[in-house]
């Protein structure tokens, strides 16, 4: 939601994290910072919810309820740009607070801690956290979230 806000023009971010086919962990919050493209607000959101989901992996690891839990990662951005920037060792950004950002989830994917992947938009059931939609596809996002 690239300057979502009409009084800041701060972005929302949002994320939700899946297990055994329901939601056990979501977040929707507008950004600290004013991101100048779509791609910068979509990887501040992808490093807000790689950041949670890593510290959540320890978490449920930390619980002993799930083999499975030891692979990789798995975070889904439907911005080709951010995925790119997150999977590739430059930057097009100005910004220090944004290369801090790229730096921190390079390193994350390099050590196969996440593995960031594309998705459809039409696909992207955290959608409804960071704007509004028709209502059927609204309910069809919410009925994916289990």
């Amino acid at each position: 939601d690239l300057a979502g806000c009409v009084d800041s023009r701060k972005s929302t971010s949002g994320y939700i994290f899946m297990m055994a086919g329901g939601a056990i962990s979501w977040r929707s919050a507008k950004q600290t910072l004013i991101a100048t493209s779509t791609m910068e607000a979509e990887f501040v959101s992808c490093f807000e919810a790689t950041s949670h989901g890593v510290w959540l992996k320890s978490f449920i690891s930390g619980l002993r309820i799930m083999d499975s839990i030891s692979r990789p990662l798995k975070i889904f951005c439907d911005n080709s740009a951010a995925v790119f920037m997150a999977k590739n060792n430059k930057s097009g950004s100005r910004s220090k607070y944004i290369d801090i950002k790229h730096l921190a989830i390079r390193e994350r994917v390099k050590d196969k801690v996440v593995v960031i992947e594309h998705i459809s938009t039409d696909l992207m059931i955290a959608d409804p956290l960071t704007k509004g939609m028709p209502p059927l596809k609204f309910k069809d996002h919410v009925e994916n979230m289990g």
